[in-house]
């Protein structure tokens, strides 16, 4: 969880009134936050760098406040403030909206194909009217920190810029060029850099330097330019110091770089919804979706869902409720998330404790009570059960077994760590495999099986996958052994009460697959429809698993059989 520390007399100016250390933090604990630290400036330099270091430092009390990691809108004094102020019913849910200069056009931002290379994507929005003070502008800076540590991760997924609109003009135009084309004076410095020398200069910066592996090998840079070609930032890195933002800034353009859209989007609503209320109007979207209440009164639900900044009214059609969604609460995906809200506003504290009406015996989930039955005949029959990981990389699903990884329907990891786990597995088999190559100094035979999920792509799912349960075994010895896979099939169709039969029963008939050798490799039927296969693996299989004798295999799905 994040945790955003604010001046514990600034907070309570904000608030309008004066808490004590107790008090404060229950009204955190009601709003479903945590007070985690009681400190000072002084008190945290003193702990991590000695007293020598503390000397001088502020004794300003500061509160230190985990949120929840989703709750992006909580990462500064004026969302806080805001939250809890709805929350206490003191202030009323502001309705964001958006509106047009009153000088004329909108402010347009023209992204060239050349993004395309380095940071694809960028979006902005204007802040115009805004008054500063030193404490605003602190925050402001605060909170676009606290963002790229977050949800931006490190800059990595987008980069935020903040310029003074009155010191540039638009259209604004996002470009990539090399790094030799880029010049222009950065923040805070005194004279022009090329691109190529202000990522030398910064490779010493105690701060920026975390940063520029992001697009130094890249053969361009992004980079930002207003009409005249003044440059207003080079994204992820550094802004332009012709631009930067002063107490005396009253229009604040604030544009988002990012390899991330989606991302991107919520962090530029979070920097405008934030600073609006500085503004003499604030602007941006609203969007509106439907919930159905618990089981309180609509009224009351209304109610709790607005004490939340989470605008609400009865439609009439019933008990259903119309919530608009603000753009600072990016965290609100489904109806659940909104009736947690409701639930946070109720008051945990407040459910009364009652006995339930009826009375019922759980049952143990039908799939997970078959599998924990086999799983007991299967040991019984000699075979040694494996848990393998459930991701793994793309060759062990794919070339490993003789396969392309276009035929898999696998669900790739976005930024996998290692090569080991680049995709979510399709099949138990390679597990087994790299298991046995792991115990090969073990005495002949060996033996294994696994009943585990597989992750197949299925787009009639919400999260674009679905989640298979699958039982595999392995027999590997100085024979094939397939006599010993096919009893096995048998005695587990016998455990199932599945009769050897075509039409209901199951039933074998030869295929071919690159997984196995030639001729020795039958599809699994039953009532019809493919359930699996077995066979003796192709040599080039086992060789790939850095094997040296025959194996016979099988893997089949256990669901079908519920």
């Amino acid at each position: 969880m994040p945790t955003v520390g604010v001046k514990r007399d600034l907070l309570f100016k904000a608030l309008g009134r004066t808490y004590t250390d107790e008090e404060f933090d229950e009204l955190c604990f009601e709003f479903g936050l945590e007070l985690d630290e009681i400190t000072s400036e002084k008190e945290i330099i003193s702990r991590e760098q000695g007293d020598t270091k503390a000397s001088g430092a502020s004794d300003i009390i500061l509160y230190k406040i985990d949120v929840p990691a989703n709750r992006y809108d909580l990462l500064c004094l004026e969302g806080l403030v805001r939250g809890l102020q709805v929350f206490k019913n003191r202030l009323e849910a502001p309705r964001y909206r958006r509106v047009s200069p009153v000088s004329g056009e909108p402010q347009k931002l023209i992204i060239t194909k050349e993004t395309a290379a380095v940071r694809p994507f960028a979006v902005a929005a204007v802040l115009r009217n805004i008054t500063f003070t030193q404490e605003r502008y602190d925050s402001f800076i605060e909170l676009q920190e606290k963002l790229h540590q977050n949800i931006c991760r490190k800059r990595s997924l987008v980069a935020i810029g903040t310029h003074d609109l009155d010191t540039i003009s638009g259209p604004f135009t996002y470009t990539a060029k090399p790094p030799g084309d880029i010049c222009f004076k950065p923040l805070n410095q005194t004279k022009e850099y090329t691109a190529t020398q202000l990522m030398s200069l910064y490779k010493t910066d105690s701060h920026l330097r975390h940063y520029l592996h992001i697009i130094e090998d890249k053969p361009v840079y992004p980079v930002i330019y207003d009409s005249n070609g003044v440059v207003l930032s080079m994204p992820p890195i550094i802004n332009g110091d012709h631009s930067k933002i002063t107490l005396k800034t009253k229009n604040v353009f604030i544009e988002c770089t990012a390899t991330d859209v989606t991302k991107a989007k919520i962090v530029l609503d979070m920097m405008v919804t934030m600073f609006s209320e500085y503004c003499s109007q604030p602007f941006t979207n609203i969007d509106p979706v439907s919930s159905p209440p618990d089981s309180e009164s609509t009224e009351k639900i209304v109610q709790l869902l607005t004490r939340m900044c989470l605008l609400s009214q009865a439609t009439g059609a019933g008990d259903e409720i119309e919530v608009e969604i603000p753009p600072t609460r990016s965290d609100v995906i489904h109806a659940c998330d909104i009736m947690e809200d409701a639930a946070i506003a109720y008051g945990f504290n407040n459910i009364t404790r009652t006995t339930p009406r009826t009375y019922t015996v759980a049952n143990q989930f039908p799939l997970n009570k078959l599998t924990e039955l086999l799983r007991q005949d299967l040991a019984a029959a000699g075979f040694t059960e494996a848990l393998n990981f459930a991701l793994c990389s793309q060759e062990d699903i794919a070339d490993k077994l003789g396969k392309k990884i276009s035929e898999t329907k696998a669900a790739h990891i976005s930024n996998p760590k290692t090569a080991e786990f680049q995709v979510a597995r399709t099949t138990l088999l390679p597990g087994l495999l790299k298991t046995i190559a792991a115990n090969r100094k073990m005495p002949l035979p060996l033996k294994l099986f696994e009943i585990s999920d597989v992750v197949l792509k299925d787009d009639t799912k919400d999260v674009g996958a679905r989640n298979s349960r699958r039982f595999c075994a392995v027999y590997y010895n100085k024979s094939p052994g397939f006599e010993v896979i096919h009893g096995l099939l048998d005695r587990t169709m016998q455990l199932l009460e599945v009769k050897s039969a075509c039409g209901e029963g199951y039933h074998i008939q030869a295929a071919d697959d690159s997984t196995f050798f030639p001729g020795r490799c039958a599809e699994i039927f039953v009532r019809g429809k493919s359930v699996g296969r077995l066979g003796v693996l192709h040599p080039d299989v086992i060789n790939r698993f850095e094997l040296t004798m025959p194996c016979s295999a099988l893997e089949m799905d256990i669901e079908p059989f519920l």
